[in-house]
């Protein structure tokens, strides 16, 4: 995805942002959940905010990844794995290595979902 020792520019950021928001919009939809329905379960008080997520013009805090990750019936660890994959590249390489490392560890890569 991105090397570890590359300093992400604004677009690149953009970019991983959208790929995350796609990625949770599939995984929202396989569930058959609302956007409405998502944001009561992660205790948000606006769906518009998923909406802002799954477009890409935000991203997740990371003390919110347990509560998306029950909501979304990931297990929290491989929720908290691809945000970092999505939301700080450079981290995860470093932690993980390669994604074909990462893919076999958790059973799936998130870019293999986009």
């Amino acid at each position: 995805m991105v090397a570890s020792n590359s300093r992400l520019d604004e677009g690149e950021k953009h970019d991983l942002r959208v790929h995350a928001g796609s990625w949770l919009r599939a995984r929202r939809e396989e569930k058959g959940i609302s956007q409405r329905k998502l944001a009561e379960h992660v205790g948000v008080l606006y769906y518009t905010f998923i909406s802002q997520i799954e477009a890409g013009r935000g991203r997740i805090p990371a003390e919110r990844y347990a509560a998306w990750a029950n909501a979304l019936k990931i297990e929290p660890r491989i929720f908290a794995i691809h945000m970092l994959q999505f939301y700080e590249p450079a981290t995860h390489a470093l932690i993980f290595g390669s994604e074909d490392e990462i893919g076999s560890d958790t059973g799936h890569s998130p870019r293999s979902s986009l």
